[in-house]
This record gives C-alpha cells, structure tokens and sequence, in this order.
C-alpha cells in the first residue's frame, strides 16, 4: 500500500488521482502506523514550510525515519521535497527530517543585476539528470516540468537533476531511496508521469 500523508498542506486531491490513475493503490493517513507498514510512501505538499511542523506533533517524523531505515522508497513532492533537508529560512523554528544536511533558502530578489520574480511558478526545465538516477529514468535533459515555489534547495552530491532560475537549484534529490522533486510530477503531462511510474516500479 502506498501510504499519503496527509499534514493538511494543498495539493494532496491531485497527487492521489495521478497515482491512481497510473493503477497505484493509495492510502491517505496520519498515523504513524500506517507509515511504518507501507510499502511506499508519498509527502505531498504546497504552502507553507511551518506546516511540516504537524509531521513532528503526529510523530510521523519518528515513523517515516523507520520505514526509510528499512528501505522503504519514499518520494516529497515540493515542500515534501524541502522536508528532507534540515529546515527551511520559510520557518527557522521547524525542523525538517535532516536526511539532507543544508538548508532550503528563498530565490534572491535579484540575479546577475536583474530584479528575480518570486515566486517561481510555470514550465522550466530539468538539467544535469544523473545517470544513475532511478526516479528519472528515461527523462531526457531539458524535459518541462511544472514549478511554482518561492524556496530551494542548494544543488549538492545528491541532486538527481538542476533547474535554472536565479542559479541552479535542486529540481530532485535521491540517495538511495529517499527522493523528493521540487516541482508538480502530477501537473507535467507525461514527463511528470514517468517519473511516478519510475518511483511506482522501484
């Protein structure tokens, strides 16, 4: 079963009808339980960073660093990307899961001498994918997907793919099988798609 979590953050509707519709069985839960016995597990999310802070109070922290520890693949979707990290500038005082050590940061308000809009929403594209990467496997470079975010994460060892925008970013994370993209897999057509079929066959 693959376990949803739900920590009352947008966008959870639209990622259970795209894992469905890909013959996924889904389940949206809060308990820490369930996300011990999945078999997969997905951190939807948009809004604010401080909302994560829910994961802590349900201890579904706690829960979903187990179910990792035994291997368990699990996939953050935008701000479920950015819980993987240590925290975000969005809400110092809430921690994320620390399974990427940096800190997720706004855009800068200007980039090479030019005023930076924020957020970052619309098509842009995926570039440096990794080789080795499982989650996008058969994704060409320079493939569009569906972005709209006002915080990043810096591009690091475990950055699967970059996007440019005021700098590179980290557009997905994978180390092993933890994994996470910053933008909307659900709203990208049929890139977005393979890449839940991909994290779907692992």
């Amino acid at each position: 079963m693959i376990e949803v979590i739900d920590y009352k953050a947008g966008n959870l509707t639209s990622v259970v009808k795209a894992l469905n519709f890909l013959g996924a069985e889904t389940h949206v839960t809060q308990s820490p339980d369930d996300v011990r016995n999945a078999t997969k597990i997905v951190l939807p999310g948009v809004g604010h960073f401080r909302a994560t802070q829910l994961l802590h109070d349900l201890q579904l922290t706690v829960a979903t660093r187990e179910a990792i520890a035994n291997g368990v693949p699990f996939l953050g979707i935008c701000v479920g990307l950015q819980w993987l990290y240590d925290g975000s500038t969005e809400a110092d005082t809430t921690d994320g899961l620390g399974h990427f050590n940096a800190t997720v940061e706004r855009f800068p308000t200007h980039f090479q001498d030019a005023e930076l809009k924020s957020p970052h929403v619309g098509w842009n594209s995926l570039e440096a994918i990794r080789e080795d990467s499982r989650l996008l496997r058969g994704i060409a470079p320079g493939s569009f997907v569906y972005y709209t975010h006002s915080w990043r994460a810096p591009v690091s060892t475990d950055t699967a793919a970059a996007t440019e925008y005021g700098g590179l970013f980290t557009a997905a994370v994978e180390r092993n099988n933890v994994m996470g993209v910053q933008f909307h897999p659900e709203k990208s057509g049929e890139t977005g798609l393979q890449i839940l079929r991909n994290f779907l066959e692992l």
